[in-house]
């Protein structure tokens, strides 16, 4: 068991006496109620019913919808709403759906994403078949705004089962989005809630220290669904560059107990691929943003590129796209005068 720190939430145990059901889906919700129906009709399709399933929208103090009107005309008694007294952060508004779940599988659940037919069967299935596993997740598809599928997460391998060498590969890449994992509650009691000191990769680290210490099941059927938009945390935090500077520290908070796990040269290596791995991202990031003229947002993400790594790749292609930035500010006065 990982020592317990303040900035990682303590997840008490639900007390005795309390009805524990085997499922807590928790819906965190910030300013998203026009997607939160399309949320929350994709869970209720599969409830098995009040005594084996909780399901909760915990709200982080909305200023500019009414998610409880969105529960209510959907859940007509059925799905329970907690509204923040005060906006506390995605992070923290995370703790708050850990500590009032009361389910032994945990599944957050973003209140703009989906999971199709088959996820809670298929998760709990992974769970029955080996009761070792401290979480498992799906293959997810990526749609957009509107609600059109983009494209699917990569295959981990050919066959459902148990990841080998997880631990290994999580380090280098983020290979799951939340509303595709499931999780233990006792695993969260165990290691502490998402750690605050981030605000981007906190789901990273949370399935890197997981891997610490449980298997994972893959299951090859994509059952959830991840929706992309630039009105999201995530489209603000990419605009000014504080996706990747939140990349560093992670690593930085992940290098200081993996060598608990695995010998300081591997921990090392695994992070140098995970950094070129996030400069590469963040690299062809700003190319999708000078493409739509967003140059102060490609500036900010060519920067972090190479905050991040220094390779030879990595400082090709940032002079390649900085060139062409400066190319577009040259012309851009011009193109507008004719």
């Amino acid at each position: 068991m990982q020592e317990q720190h303040s900035y990682r939430a303590t997840i008490p145990p639900v007390p005795d006496g309390i009805h524990r059901p085997l499922w807590s889906v928790m819906i965190p919700s910030y300013n998203c109620a026009s997607y939160l129906r399309e949320t929350l009709a994709s869970v209720l399709a599969q409830d098995p019913g009040l005594e084996m399933m909780q399901i909760e929208v915990i709200d982080d103090y909305s200023t500019k919808d009414d998610p409880e009107a969105v529960v209510a005309e959907l859940g007509r008694g059925r799905v329970s709403f907690y509204r923040q007294p005060q906006n506390v952060g995605h992070t923290r508004n995370f703790e708050t759906c850990l500590k009032r779940s009361r389910g032994k599988l945990i599944h957050l659940l973003h209140g703009d994403d989906c999971v199709r037919e088959g996820f809670y069967l298929k998760m709990q299935q992974a769970f029955d078949e080996r009761p070792e596993i401290g979480a498992a997740f799906c293959r997810h598809i990526f749609m957009d705004e509107h609600g059109n599928w983009q494209f699917l997460s990569e295959l981990l391998q050919p066959k459902s089962g148990v990841l080998s060498n997880w631990l290994e590969r999580i380090i280098v890449k983020q290979y799951i989005q939340t509303p595709s994992i499931v999780v233990r509650r006792e695993v969260y009691e165990s290691l502490g809630g998402f750690d605050r000191r981030l605000a981007w990769y906190e789901d990273w680290e949370m399935w890197v220290r997981i891997a610490t210490e449980y298997g994972f099941w893959y299951e090859v059927e994509p059952l959830a669904i991840y929706r992309m938009h630039s009105a999201s945390n995530s489209g603000r935090y990419v605009r000014t560059g504080k996706n990747i500077q939140d990349v560093r520290r992670g690593l930085e908070i992940v290098q200081s107990y993996l060598p608990n796990y695995l010998p300081n040269t591997i921990v090392s290596q695994l992070l140098d691929k995970n950094r070129e791995y996030s400069a590469l991202c963040a690299l062809d990031t700003a190319r999708k943003m000078l493409s739509v003229g967003e140059i102060e947002g490609a500036n900010n993400q060519i920067q972090e590129a190479l905050k991040c790594s220094q390779s030879f790749k990595i400082r090709q292609q940032a002079i390649k796209l900085f060139v062409k930035n400066r190319v577009r500010q040259i012309l851009q006065p011009v193109s507008t005068s004719i």
